[in-house]
């Protein structure tokens, strides 16, 4: 169950944040030759996999990711693209030469990010981009008020967590992929601020990702503050009055001529 919230969490994040994904997936396309190969590192459900080849229908793109369920539901929705289990930790497989890497929201969870850089570039063709989606916050629903504080607590103590089990959240990905041997083109950041009305689709957004976060944190948050988020979460689906606010940052680096 857990496996299958997460997996329609990324497509909601998709489907919710159209305008964001939209914008890059233009610009991440304009950075490819014609017919390009892609490589989609860490491509979850593969949301971006399916823009990208939407984007540049004549592209080969593979999806590599280390879940075996995820590539299942890729190869399922659209057999056009190749999926290739791989962790990104060990190794790689031979996956080049390409001219794209798109690697979203997946290299904060290497172990050492500038090893996994490393590869990246080996990967890339003379010229070819590696471009890198990361959070720099996740996303918060509420509107401001004493609930909006109590989500903020609850984000706050994700954010350490995480940071405790060694995940790079808030790197200088710029510096990292300038260590790696990238020369660093673009370094953009997107502030995201959704008003209502919102889709739909933004309340089983927002009851899943609140959702997973109260799970995660049972033991490590106060009992009045248990109570009042699972109060939340619990009707939270059918409300009008949610945003959405993230932060996402993307960096185009170039592998040198």
């Amino acid at each position: 169950m857990a496996h299958t919230a997460f997996a329609e969490l990324l497509d909601l994040d998709a489907e919710v944040l159209r305008d964001y994904h939209n914008e890059v997936i233009t610009w991440v396309g304009s950075l490819a030759p014609a017919q390009p190969k892609i490589i989609d590192l860490g491509a979850g459900t593969g949301v971006g996999s399916r823009a990208l080849l939407r984007a540049l229908p004549g592209a080969e793109v593979v999806a590599v990711d280390m879940d075996d369920e995820m590539l299942a539901h890729i190869q399922a929705t659209d057999p056009g693209i190749r999926t290739v289990r791989a962790d990104l930790d060990q190794p790689w497989p031979d996956l080049g030469p390409a001219d794209l890497i798109w690697a979203s929201a997946s290299l904060h969870h290497l172990a050492d990010p500038v090893r996994g850089l490393r590869q990246a570039l080996e990967v890339l063709r003379p010229g070819g981009h590696l471009v890198v989606a990361e959070l720099e916050s996740f996303p918060s629903f509420l509107p401001a008020g004493p609930e909006a504080d109590l989500e903020g607590r609850l984000n706050a103590e994700l954010d350490k967590m995480r940071a405790e089990h060694g995940l790079h959240m808030h790197a200088d990905w710029p510096a990292l992929l300038a260590e790696a041997g990238f020369v660093v083109e673009a370094d953009r950041r997107f502030d995201i601020d959704l008003r209502p009305p919102l889709p739909a689709a933004a309340g089983r957004y927002a009851e899943i990702s609140l959702g997973r976060g109260l799970h995660r944190l049972e033991d490590r948050l106060s009992a009045d503050d248990l109570k009042a988020l699972e109060e939340i979460v619990a009707g939270i689906k059918t409300r009008d009055d949610l945003v959405v606010r993230a932060t996402r940052t993307v960096i185009v680096g170039r592998k040198p001529s």
